[in-house]
């Protein structure tokens, strides 16, 4: 996604210091726009973005066919997304750590390797229990590609040449998140599910193998023994903070509620009095593209602003949308996901780059803190969504998301009476 595929947050990662390097790396030139080594490397990242939120979303649109397929509920299906999400949220507080010993390039290139895999066994398997297993391995295994592409950046890319290079990588994590749902539609159609993840792990594989040939080794990096003890202690100063545990608050529900509505709108859409296709229901999630636009310009318009006033603002764009979803026009229901998604990347943006302003020291934690929030509200609420659908239908997800989305604008009108 959107890991996305996600990402002011992902430009607080970068700033972080390396640590001392030799001679020879000081010496030797960091990779500058213009040269065949930049265009190497953001084919590279921008691959690698795609990748990542391809194989994380892929399943969202697929839901309603698994409950079919393996007759589990809507609760059951959401695990799909969820266990993934769940896992990834916890491995992405340690896989920084693990790089520093291992290397940035290959860690990224086996991930990706990994889950490419992973994603391609899953499509075979015939019984549910082992689909899941596969899908949350492949939660620990995806961690390692958001969390270190980064680091990598920040330590390879001239100073001059970030902002291009972490732009093309989160218009690759957008765009994977997007296409994932989107041709996953499209294909289930003609050639079934099991035909579409098959798809995703095929791209995911090819991702991985542009990613292999074209990044260039890193050339300013050091290995070191990984250091938990440190880390623990940063993470217990930014749960400390006044206003950090409110922010990674805020990344829960955002991600939560957002997640939740893109994981059960199908149930309602495939059903009459609407009986879309699952292309048609593919086509819907093209309104990510709006999002993707409005999240660069949300993000400068909170300097204008101040984020303490374009946060509830964002916010209230995302429950809007989702009273709209409750609308029996299928336009309007369209224009509700569309303005809720436009909420979520403004809020998202947003909330990220506050949490990067406030942390004082270690904003990489402080990032991952946040990551490990919104990864975890996907995976908590967007299972808890289901019970709230075989209760009460889209009215049950609705009120529920509605709900937490209230409290979520609470919270910013708090976070914004103390700055």
């Amino acid at each position: 996604m959107t890991l996305q595929h996600s990402d002011t947050l992902e430009r607080e990662r970068v700033t972080r210091s390396t640590p001392a390097t030799p001679a020879s790396a000081t010496t030797s030139r960091k990779i500058e726009v213009g040269t065949p080594a930049f265009v190497r490397t953001n084919c590279a990242l921008f691959a690698a973005g795609f990748a990542t939120f391809a194989l994380l979303y892929c399943v969202q649109p697929l839901m309603p066919l698994f409950s079919e397929s393996f007759h589990v509920n809507a609760a059951g299906a959401s695990l799909a997304l969820s266990l993934t999400t769940g896992l990834l949220a916890v491995s992405l507080l340690v896989a920084g750590v693990l790089s520093e010993t291992w290397g940035r390039k290959p860690m990224m290139v086996a991930s990706l390797f990994l889950s490419a895999v992973l994603t391609g066994l899953s499509a075979v398997l015939p019984h549910w229990h082992a689909f899941l297993v596969t899908r949350a391995v492949m939660g620990v295994a995806l961690s390692g590609l958001p969390a270190v592409a980064m680091a990598y950046v920040g330590e390879e890319m001239d100073a001059r040449s970030l902002g291009t290079a972490m732009g093309l990588y989160v218009g690759g994590t957008g765009l994977g998140g997007m296409t994932g749902r989107l041709l996953t539609g499209v294909i289930t159609d003609h050639w079934g599910w099991r035909a579409a993840v098959m798809t995703m792990a095929v791209l995911a594989v090819l991702s991985a193998v542009i990613l292999a040939r074209c990044l260039p080794a890193s050339r300013h990096f050091v290995r070191r023994p990984p250091h938990f003890g440190p880390l623990a202690r940063t993470y217990a100063v930014q749960l400390r903070d006044s206003m950090l545990p409110w922010l990674f608050a805020e990344g829960f529900v955002v991600a939560g509620s957002f997640v939740t509505v893109y994981n059960y709108v199908g149930y309602r859409l495939v059903a009459p009095p609407y009986s879309l296709s699952q292309t048609q229901i593919g086509l819907i999630f093209a309104v990510y593209l709006c999002g993707i636009v409005s999240s660069a310009w949300i993000g400068s318009l909170s300097g204008w602003l101040g984020r303490h006033k374009l946060l509830p603002a964002t916010l209230g764009l995302m429950l809007l949308g989702t009273l709209l979803t409750r609308a029996d026009s299928l336009p309007v229901i369209i224009l509700g996901v569309a303005v809720l998604t436009v909420g979520f990347f403004g809020s998202h943006s947003v909330a990220s780059a506050w949490v990067g302003a406030r942390a004082q020291v270690g904003k990489a934690q402080a990032s991952s803190m946040y990551l490990f929030a919104y990864y975890a509200g996907s995976s908590v609420v967007g299972s808890l969504g289901g019970v709230f659908w075989s209760a009460d239908g889209w009215s049950g997800v609705t009120w529920m998301t509605s709900s937490l989305l209230v409290v979520a604008i609470v919270i910013a009108l708090r976070l914004r009476a103390t700055v």
